[in-house]
């Protein structure tokens, strides 16, 4: 019996061990923040996105599977930073689960920083920084030892300005050209990088001039991580089948204006951004998750000029330029994404119209960029959502504390519809001229204020699948890729979150656009959407019209895609008699699945016959 009773306790003693094993850690019920939000990756899925692994994982955050649930037009987000690295996996886990297949990452800037008489860095109001002060060399702070170091190997060497970089990452030896000038400093709950390089940019590849050539430097102390979060970010990305952006340093504001770039820093910010990338091509040069890379100097898009050898180009462009060309240098194949603003309000002097924007677009194409994500601005009010025949409707109520005129006429240039045909326009001007650029849209997924504001501090409000399901049926013509400023806290915040009215109707229909197209003999309007299946039934009215006609779907996907169309947008044909239709008239097309639920937004087309 002995024998019996010792192979039962052993049994239950495995039993016990599988279920610590495979129960997830704390409270496994989801949360609107860490909705269990992850059927099988989307087969219409790019190539160039990493299949996600489906085998049970387990880590300190809990088991979790990659599984997509609820796969929707959009398919990337912006992520703010946070410090909890199971929320990190919580977010991918949830991304994934509503069809993201990219993360883009907010990033941080470098900044000029004045010291004390001590050598202590200090903040913009004049006072130690605490992030800084940690940093010293026996004793001596990190700034100041630096500079003694230098004027050590060459009285005549000075330190003509310091500057700050702050990040959760931790970085390799890649980041040093000289190890005897330049270290990492660890403390208790940082740790610090200090790195020197000529304040006129030369940034040499070794030690010699040093101690040969006295000259001015540039101190760059980085507050970092003890671990790298983006090397995390890249295991996760894996894991789930997700391209991670990290963001580039952000160059310093110019003090006058602080929406451009500032001339002074440029050469240091372009040692810092040559330094990381190094290192990044030493640690992940073969990592299949890594995208490429987010430059998040955010400007507004409008008539610029960028020729690259002119002293009229725009002072961001060139920085722009500069941190792109070392990215293509150091990570080639990696792509820079940049997502400037929108602003058609009339009665905004800085405003521009859909053909200045455009011209904008080029000029950004110009400077390197890979990919051009311009936020559609509708969350912040600066652009509204209408068609060309609703210019004399009323806008949004919701737009109100962004624009005063009653009109959409009346208070816009356009609508996000225009401005992005016409960036499409010059995106291919722009191919044809030989530079490879991806036309994006930036979703916004908020309102210009509400009762409910999603974010501590900020009057921005939360908005509904509803009118992001109006946003997607706007810019689906024209763009390759939907992506949506941001993750955290817009989707997360309210009940229900916008990332559960997304999982309850992520397959509701969404027509993006429509055109005349001949079947064999047969008349008839192919419409390019979502979620537009076999079943379908379409609604086409007009003025004038007697009575609605209803058709359904005859055919889906019949036709060879154009390329570049976003994941999971498709095609749906029907038969229809475009003569009936009066010359020069408006047409509304609306779209409902089988089981009666209509598209949000309703198309309107006009072909002339």
């Amino acid at each position: 019996m002995r024998w019996l009773i010792a192979f039962l306790g052993v049994a239950i003693l495995a039993g016990v061990a599988a279920f610590v094993m495979t129960t997830p850690a704390g409270n496994g019920s989801p949360t609107a923040g860490s909705s269990s939000l992850a059927a099988s990756p989307s087969p219409s899925a790019t190539p160039s996105v990493p299949v996600p692994e489906v085998a049970e994982f387990t880590d300190p955050c809990g088991t979790f599977d990659t599984t997509m649930r609820w796969p929707y037009a959009i398919t990337g987000y912006w992520l703010i930073p946070t410090a909890d690295h199971c929320t990190w996996r919580r977010q991918f886990g949830a991304i994934h689960e509503v069809g993201g297949d990219t993360v883009i990452r907010i990033g941080w800037g470098l900044q000029a920083r004045n010291l004390d008489d001590g050598g202590r860095v200090l903040d913009g109001e004049g006072n130690v920084d605490a992030r800084y002060e940690p940093c010293e060399e026996d004793g001596v702070p990190c700034a100041l030892a630096a500079e003694n170091d230098l004027k050590a190997a060459n009285p005549g060497n000075r330190v003509s300005w310091t500057f700050v970089y702050r990040t959760d990452e931790a970085f390799g030896p890649g980041l040093f050209r000289c190890p005897e000038f330049e270290r990492k400093i660890v403390t208790e709950k940082t740790v610090f990088y200090r790195i020197v390089a000529p304040d006129d940019g030369t940034d040499d590849p070794s030690c010699s001039n040093i101690r040969t050539k006295g000259r001015g430097y540039h101190v760059i102390l980085v507050a970092a991580a003890h671990e790298d979060s983006l090397t995390e970010l890249l295991d996760l990305g894996d894991r789930f089948g997700v391209k991670v952006y990290p963001a580039l340093p952000l160059a310093p504001r110019d003090p006058a204006q602080k929406t451009r770039a500032a001339k002074q820093g440029t050469d240091t910010l372009a040692t810092l951004t040559r330094r990381i990338m190094q290192d990044y091509g030493a640690r992940f040069q073969d990592r299949t998750s890594l995208g490429g890379f987010y430059q998040p100097f955010e400007l507004q898009m409008r008539e610029m000029e960028y020729l690259g050898d002119s002293d009229d180009d725009h002072p961001t462009l060139r920085v722009y330029a500069s941190q792109h060309e070392i990215v293509e240098q150091e990570m080639p194949g990696r792509p820079v994404l940049v997502s400037p603003y929108l602003d058609a309000r009339k009665q905004r002097p800085f405003s521009a119209t859909p053909k200045q924007v455009a011209k904008g677009f080029e000029a950004l194409a110009r400077t390197g960029v890979g990919i051009i994500a311009p936020q559609d601005s509708r969350g912040t009010g600066k652009v509204g959502l209408f068609w060309a025949d609703q210019r004399e409707d009323e806008i949004d109520e919701r737009l109100r504390p962004a624009v005063e005129e009653k009109t959409n006429g009346d208070a816009y240039h356009g609508s996000t519809r225009d401005y992005y045909r016409e960036m499409s326009l010059a995106r291919t001007r722009m191919v044809e001229q030989g530079f490879n650029v991806q036309l994006w849209a930036n979703v916004e997924a908020f309102e210009p204020s509400g009762d409910e504001p999603c974010a501590a501090g900020s009057k921005r409000g939360r908005t509904d699948k509803e009118r992001l399901d109006t946003a997607v049926a706007q810019v689906g013509r024209y763009v390759s890729k939907i992506v949506s400023y941001m993750w955290s806290d817009f989707y997360t915040c309210g009940s229900p979150s916008l990332a559960e009215e997304i999982a309850r109707d992520y397959n509701r229909p969404i027509a993006a656009d429509a055109i005349r197209m001949q079947r064999d003999i047969q008349d008839g309007m192919e419409i390019r959407g979502y979620n537009i299946p076999m079943g379908s039934k379409v609604t086409i009215t007009w003025e004038g019209q007697e009575e609605p006609r209803v058709v359904d779907v005859a055919g889906v996907n019949l036709t060879e895609p154009p390329p570049d169309l976003p994941v999971r947008m498709g095609t749906a044909w029907i038969p229809f008699d475009w003569t009936q239709v009066p010359e020069d008239t408006w047409v509304k097309v609306s779209v409902a699945a089988a089981d009666g639920r209509a598209a949000t937004e309703t198309l309107h087309v006009r072909v002339r016959v």
